[in-house]
């Protein structure tokens, strides 16, 4: 026990991934300069100007070389305002979605369906995978828009994208792919019509983030201004922020073979110093640097507290204020209890076997304790 009475060590050990990701050092060192010295507004025309527009294009090639050929890049404050541009942004027509989606998907969708807009939301197995025989109902003629997450933020599971776009593009609509936690990790299928992308989530910075837009494809503007980005999405870029997703897309790129294997490796650590968990989503269809375990009777807030120095999570980051159980594990069959007593570990690139094993010991204690009399 430390000294502020929780059961982990003095120095605390990140294990929170999916919420974010450290900044990887190269990163930094691309930014520093074009936010001290080369400030220039990219939009401007001098040569300052010209100098922090070509930061902002090579930056906008390194992200588009993960991303399918046919399309277009544009630049936003993250995957939130990328995904409400794409779904706000479609023409009329019934939303598709699926129950496990982030908020910035479902709130969107929700809110749509406030107006009056016709949406559906499909439902997934204990799997955590979509119901793929409610997905052909519902995806028909008339749908102006499928979105799906690529790999889910709280389980990790993969969708089946591919099969969802196809189910789309036979019905006259778009697909619309979440890919925050999939780039650079998982494959995105070349089917897609709009893919979502944020920097924080591959060791960049936080306030940006990409939406990509195949060719053919036509959106209404969600923000009015300037006409930035096509006219799509006004605004003055920061060519730090820009330089910093290049750069930590091209060391997602360079670093994929090395940082699977890291990831693969750390997955079996972690299986195995997990053992008397239960996991949750698909032990096979899923990225493995997202662990979400279970354990009957636990207290997971109360876990959290009594595991001060190991930074892991009951869930998203976005609802974890909320105080209700997480809407995805519930949208797998789990009860309240259950969908309380579970905690997302998240592990990466700096993780190292070590701090996985001390955290690792540092819960399944702070976990039995919670069986002990006080």
């Amino acid at each position: 026990m430390d000294r502020h009475g929780g059961a982990c060590a003095a120095m605390t050990i990140y294990l929170d991934y999916q919420a974010t990701t450290p900044l990887a050092p190269e990163v930094f060192d691309v930014m520093a300069p074009l936010l001290r010295d080369q400030f220039a507004n990219p939009h401007s025309a001098h040569r300052p100007g010209r100098a922090a527009a070509a930061q902002v294009e090579a930056a906008r090639e390194q992200v588009m070389r993960l991303l399918p050929d046919d399309g277009r890049l544009l630049f936003t404050s993250g995957a939130t305002e990328a995904l409400n541009i794409a779904i706000q942004g479609v023409g009329d027509g019934r939303i598709v979605t699926i129950a496990t989606e982030h908020a910035a998907v479902l709130d969107t969708v929700e809110a749509l369906g406030r107006k009056g807009r016709d949406m559906a939301v499909l439902p997934v197995g204990p799997d955590g995978l979509v119901d793929m025989d409610a997905a052909r109902q519902a995806i028909t003629p008339g749908v102006a828009l499928v979105a799906a997450m690529l790999v889910n933020n709280e389980i990790g599971v993969i969708q089946p994208v591919e099969a969802l776009a196809a189910l789309a593009h036979a019905a006259g609509a778009s697909f619309l792919c979440d890919a925050v936690q999939g780039y650079g990790r998982v494959p995105i299928p070349p089917s897609c019509d709009m893919i979502a992308i944020s920097g924080h989530k591959i060791h960049g910075p936080k306030g940006v983030g990409a939406l990509w837009i195949r060719d053919g494809v036509t959106l209404c503007p969600l923000l009015h201004g300037g006409g930035q980005e096509g006219g799509l999405r006004s605004g003055t870029l920061s060519p730090a922020l820009c330089a910093g997703l290049g750069m930590a897309a091209r060391l997602m790129r360079e670093r994929a073979g090395s940082d699977q294997a890291h990831v693969e490796s750390l997955w079996e650590l972690a299986r195995g110093l997990f053992l008397d968990w239960t996991l949750n989503g698909d032990a096979d269809r899923r990225y493995r640097g997202n662990l979400n375990l279970r354990r009957d009777g636990l207290d997971g807030a109360r876990l959290l507290s009594d595991c001060r120095n190991v930074a892991f999570s009951l869930g998203s980051a976005c609802a974890s204020g909320s105080g209700r159980p997480s809407h995805v594990l519930r949208a797998l069959g789990l009860s309240d209890g259950q969908a309380r007593g579970s905690v997302r570990i998240g592990f990466g690139r700096y993780t190292t076997p070590a701090e996985l094993e001390d955290a690792a010991q540092a819960i399944n204690k702070a976990a039995a304790m919670q069986g002990t009399p006080r």
